[in-house]
């Protein structure tokens, strides 16, 4: 039998003992052919738990005397022999320290010194080490300078993905080579468009594992080649280019697009992980994709038992993060309830917070489960995993709170006690845009002739912080901002810069929708200012001619 009939025949066999039969009916066996065997009794006999039959493997003829050839004989093997049967022993967890693995770790190493493995060979013996010794084994070292002294412009594209994998091992030692790295990814960077999207994804998952941040040509070559493949990634290869897009803060448009045409003709047969995290891709580049989103919620509906609970935020809290309710909102959110009524308590406790936080920006009040949340228990729960209570934590829960303060009135369970509540809001950094601010500012002093008569990030009593507030009285007139008596009306402006939007699109986010619904509900006229009005006001009296449209649209006066 050839070669070709002979793995063709064994990669059909799915059990060790089919294996160790037709083993037995083969007269003459390669030492190719004989590593295979090895590595296809490893594929079929290992789980996550382990061999699943140890005594009918390792105590079987045919196994004992595979080993006993390549422990006697390891000096005769061929290099693809010697590291192929390495890493199947490795895998079927043969003791390390047993003379079978010191004869061919012996040899191996041997061969490493006289400089007669490849690439494909040194990476298969540096994988070997990592799963047996670690990143901290000695040898590796070695293994990485033979890779220097070799021509890299000279590899295959799967010698490139195959280095690239054997590197990740290091990570954990802190070692990453980096001199190596370099020059791979210089040379990577010349042979893209030859990358298959196995290939693609395979590299983009390294270059994550490896914190290749400045790799920036290589990461927009490999991110915008990825577009072409989308339709062709696996679930999985999929997940790790989405997961490169993420941590590398990439964004292209070209494959936001692609993901749009695919994503909805392909959403029925995707993996529950895949449908995450792309809404996860999207939540986090703030991209309101409605052909996605509104495929995802009738998958959702459809099927929501074959999601995890972290699966089930994952996919629900973009709708609120990105204030977008399908038009399946109604059926959508029903199946939600019905899930979490089903399944509430394998809900991890900062799961479930974030995730009922999210409907409530989208006026999806989770009334039924807000005594589970203000619950001394569930509270206990909160602070007992990472982050605990934290601020962003605590700002959740106050502004759980005050909605159902606000927007549900015939709410009558647990309230959150003070000592949870939080003074003021947390809101992220970059949600005040500065220049919009001071150029809304210059506005004001243009209309109103003087600073007192408006202040700018106002804390107020309710939590929340204002861009601006204006202070009117009775008859219409502005106050100074420091007047508290005879304050009739309040006005507060919302400068909203573009990080406060999805993107590319007028769709405000989800917590700044609630804020100013809120801030409504509390009493204050919320003038919106939105980016996209008064980008194009080029002076001062443009802006304040803008600003008294919008705020004054009757005529005003100044108290003396």
């Amino acid at each position: 039998m050839d070669e070709q009939q002979f793995f063709q025949k064994l990669n059909s066999l799915c059990i060790s003992k089919e294996i160790f039969d037709f083993l037995s009916s083969v007269e003459i066996m390669s030492d190719t052919m004989a590593s295979g065997a090895l590595q296809r009794i490893a594929e079929v006999e290992m789980d996550d738990s382990g061999l699943k039959n140890p005594e009918g493997v390792l105590e079987n003829k045919v196994f004992r005397a595979l080993c006993f050839q390549f422990e006697f004989e390891s000096s005769k093997l061929s290099n693809t022999a010697l590291l192929n049967a390495l890493q199947a022993l490795i895998k079927l967890r043969i003791d390390p320290r047993s003379m079978l693995m010191a004869s061919l770790l012996s040899e191996a190493e041997e061969r490493l010194g006289k400089g007669q493995l490849t690439v494909k060979n040194l990476c298969a013996l540096g994988e070997s080490l990592l799963e047996l010794e670690g990143p901290s084994c000695a040898t590796l070292e070695q293994i990485v300078n033979h890779m220097q002294a070799k021509d890299m412009e000279m590899w295959t594209p799967r010698e490139i993905v195959m280095v690239y994998k054997m590197l990740q091992g290091t990570v954990g030692e802190g070692k990453q080579y980096q001199d190596l790295l370099n020059r791979l990814n210089s040379v990577t960077l010349t042979i893209v468009s030859q990358l298959s999207p196995k290939f693609t994804s395979i590299i983009l998952n390294s270059l994550v594992v490896l914190h290749q941040t400045r790799a920036v040509p290589l990461i927009t070559a490999l991110c915008r080649h990825s577009v072409k493949h989308i339709p062709y990634f696996t679930g999985s290869e999929l997940v790790n280019v989405l997961e490169a897009f993420i941590y590398f803060g990439h964004r292209e448009q070209t494959f936001t697009v692609a993901l749009e045409t695919h994503v909805p003709k392909s959403i029925f047969t995707m993996q529950p992980q895949t449908v995450s995290k792309v809404m996860q891709y999207c939540s986090q580049k703030r991209i309101l994709s409605k052909p996605i989103f509104d495929a995802v919620a009738e998958d959702f509906i459809s099927d929501a038992d074959r999601f995890t609970t972290e699966q089930i935020a994952e996919c629900i809290m973009p709708f609120g993060t990105l204030n977008y309710l399908p038009p399946s909102a109604s059926s959508l959110f029903r199946k939600l309830e019905t899930v979490l009524h089903a399944r509430l308590r394998h809900f991890q406790p900062h799961t479930l917070l974030n995730l009922l936080h999210s409907c409530a920006l989208i006026q999806r009040y989770p009334v039924n489960f807000l005594p589970k949340i203000f619950s001394p228990y569930f509270l206990q729960q909160l602070q007992a995993q990472p982050p605990g209570l934290d601020r962003t934590v605590t700002t959740q829960l106050t502004q759980l709170f005050l909605t159902v303060t606000l927007e549900c009135p015939f709410y009558e369970g647990p309230k959150l006690l003070p000592k949870y509540q939080v003074k003021a809001f947390v809101t992220s950094d970059s949600s005040l845009d500065v220049h919009l601010l001071k150029r809304v500012k210059a506005g004001l002093l243009y209309l109103l002739k003087k600073r007192m008569y408006f202040s700018s990030e106002v804390s107020t009593p309710y939590f929340y912080t204002l861009d601006i507030e204006i202070k009117l009285d009775e008859e219409g007139f502005v106050l100074p901002a420091a007047q508290c008596e005879e304050v009739h009306r309040r006005i507060a402006l919302c400068v909203d810069g573009q990080n406060r939007f999805c993107i590319n699109s007028h769709n405000l986010l989800g917590e700044e929708a609630i804020k100013q619904r809120h801030l409504q509900l509390l009493g204050y006229e919320v003038v919106q200012i939105p980016f996209f009005e008064i980008e194009s006001l080029q002076n001062c009296r443009k802006m304040a001619e803008y600003l008294h449209k919008k705020i004054f649209s009757h005529t005003y006066g100044l108290s003396c």
